[in-house]
């Protein structure tokens, strides 16, 4: 089962393609190279939600389809449910 798909080589996030729970161990999918990853769930994330795909400092990009969507708010970790409490989106 894939859990979560990445979209391009410079990504620093994956989408769920499933809900998961927190200490789940995951299968990712990346779409630019065809190869399959791992990762384990920190916390639960919802369907549609982003995974780190490894620790981001504070003020560093988030990087999804190849292309910054904003910066991390806060530091995040590597398994870590990526959305508004830890990112500020590169369009406001």
């Amino acid at each position: 089962m894939i859990h979560y798909i990445v979209h391009g080589n410079a990504d620093t996030v994956g989408v769920m393609t499933v809900d998961v729970k927190k200490g789940q161990t995951l299968s990712g999918w990346n779409m630019a190279t065809d190869k399959t990853l791992r990762a384990k769930a920190v916390q639960d994330i919802p369907l549609g939600h982003k995974i780190a795909l490894l620790d981001v400092a504070q003020g560093l990009e988030i990087v999804k389809y190849d292309v910054s969507i904003g910066r991390a708010s806060r530091n995040i970790k590597k398994g870590q449910h990526v959305h508004t409490q830890n990112l500020r989106t590169a369009r406001w």
